[in-house]
């Protein structure tokens, strides 16, 4: 028996913390009609074993303005890949509706939270999301489908490294040998290999009101 902790529940049957009877996630931020005026206050909200998950909550704000990834190894500032890869804590959201195709996987560093809220944003048609040996990461709003696998080739896995990778084998999300980790009101669908998988003693990880679709392999797990 394993005994990394993940939580893979929807909270749903909760305490509300209000009339309208939302769920303890919920309630925490949309209560408030001006959560985008401190979207960092959305840090606080997690439950489960993932509770100390604060993401780039306490660093700065990146908005992310252009939707392309024309080099994974030398991304263009206003990119996906640009905010994800630098080394200071960022709370991350989008300047508008957007479609993302990367051209490889995309690799997380620690302390970074992708907000999705009041924006339409897909990530999909190609690899997608890595969160490898980091810690402190929050994924909220995204529609995350068609993921590919990757191909061989330089990536970006820091604003101070670019390694050769293998290539990625198509999950919507892979969580490997990663803490803190929170995954919560995401849609995911129809992904070449699984739609999240959290393996290699990863720990401390929530994964909440995800809605996953069209796929027979949701989630991996070892």
């Amino acid at each position: 028996m394993s005994n990394n902790h993940i939580d893979i529940s929807t909270p749903s049957n909760l305490t509300s913390l209000d009339h309208t009877h939302m769920n303890i996630i919920d309630a925490c931020w949309r209560n408030n009609p001006n959560w985008a005026d401190d979207r960092m206050t959305l840090a606080n909200c997690v439950v489960g074993f993932g509770s100390h998950a604060k993401g780039g909550q306490g660093g700065d704000y990146y908005v992310v303005s252009d939707p392309s990834d024309d080099d994974p190894a030398n991304p263009t500032l206003g990119t996906l890949r640009h905010a994800i890869t630098r080394l200071t804590p960022l709370w991350i959201y989008f300047a508008h509706d957007m479609n993302i195709t990367l051209q490889n996987e995309l690799i997380f560093t620690s302390d970074k939270t992708l907000d999705g809220r009041g924006t339409n944003v897909h990530i999909s048609h190609g690899p997608c999301f890595t969160i490898q040996n980091v810690s402190n990461v929050i994924i909220h709003g995204l529609h995350i489908h068609n993921c590919t696998h990757g191909t061989p080739g330089r990536v970006m896995t820091s604003s101070t490294h670019v390694g050769f990778r293998q290539g990625s084998d198509g999950d919507g999300i892979s969580v490997f040998a990663s803490k803190d980790i929170w995954i919560d009101h995401n849609y995911f669908a129809s992904c070449y290999d699984g739609l999240v998988d959290v393996v290699h003693a990863s720990t401390r990880v929530t994964i909440s009101n995800n809605l996953f679709v069209n796929h027979d392999k949701v989630m991996g797990h070892i």
